[in-house]
């Protein structure tokens, strides 16, 4: 039997914005795989759409706005 995401986490719910952070901490863990194993958990098992997986991709990548609010450009 599938899970199904609860109606708030769905796409478009009040709380989707906590999947999209919570991917991205999923995706800097190295613990978790290969990074086409988590793209196709996110996408397939999670139902992030391809945007949301790339937002998610972006932040791990590069950082989250909240660490980069720490640094001071010279």
């Amino acid at each position: 039997m599938k899970k199904k995401l609860k109606a708030e986490y769905q796409p478009g719910g009040s709380k989707r914005h906590e999947i999209i952070t919570k991917a991205v901490t999923y995706l800097k863990d190295p613990r978790f795989g290969l990074q086409a194993d988590k793209k196709f958990f996110l996408l397939e098992q999670v139902g992030l759409t391809t945007l949301e997986y790339l937002e998610a991709l972006n932040k791990a990548a590069a950082g989250d706005a909240k660490e980069s609010e720490y640094w001071q450009s010279e």
